[in-house]
């Protein structure tokens, strides 16, 4: 399998996990793919912490809104029926658990599910924006990443990076795996069949619980 391929595959899984009428956050980067992949039956409002309730991408708008930015600093939209709200009330939708679902990538998350997803030491960084709050208050958060950076595995025992939140994950999806985070640990539920599952388990520093009901990923 083609690394090219990794990011839509793991891009159209995530996008099952939405439900029609959810608010949805997502992160920068591999989360913003998701929306182009949900079924026609299926629509969320996507909202961005600096204040839009309602998102849209640049190519859905009639005009080019070069004043208009998501939360990662990326040009955006609104879309009809959407809104500009103040900082505080959006902060207050997602610390109020307001906000369904949040999609975010990440660096490093570990067997407790906690997330390391915003600074790597040493390097600059532009800062966490509200990974905190959805963290905290997103009633469900998903990780959306690759299974592993230049070979080395990013689904690990213990965070070696500095913790955006910690027991904070509800599932990880990466191209090799749909993985639930459970009280007794990291439980496999769906593979890839492009990997066996010993592969999987390779990539992964953290033992995987294999489900009973293990199915492959659709």
């Amino acid at each position: 399998m083609e690394r090219s391929e990794f990011k839509t595959i793991i891009a159209k899984r995530v996008a099952k996990e939405l439900n029609d009428g959810d608010v949805v956050n997502l992160g920068i980067g591999l989360p913003t793919m998701v929306p182009r992949f949900l079924p026609d039956d299926v629509h969320v409002t996507l909202q961005s912490e600096n204040g839009i309730l309602g998102t849209a991408a640049v190519d859905e708008w009639t005009h080019s809104p070069l004043h208009v930015v998501d939360a990662g600093g990326s040009p955006s939209a609104v879309a009809a029926g959407g809104a500009f709200i103040d900082s505080a009330t959006s902060f207050a939708m997602i610390r109020g658990g307001h906000v369904d679902a949040t999609i975010l990538g990440g660096l490093e998350v570990d067997e407790e599910g906690s997330l390391s997803n915003w600074i790597i030491p040493g390097k600059k960084m532009p800062g966490m924006g509200g990974a905190m709050d959805l963290l905290a208050g997103a009633r469900k958060v998903i990780i959306a990443m690759e299974h592993t950076a230049k070979g080395a595995p990013k689904i690990l025992k213990k965070c070696r990076l500095p913790y955006t939140a910690v027991r904070c994950v509800d599932k990880i999806i990466t191209e090799m795996a749909v993985i639930e985070v459970t009280k007794d640990g990291l439980l496999l539920s769906e593979y890839n069949p492009a990997f066996t599952l010993e592969e999987i388990q390779a990539a992964t520093e953290a033992e995987l619980i294999i489900s009973e009901d293990l199915k492959p990923m659709c």
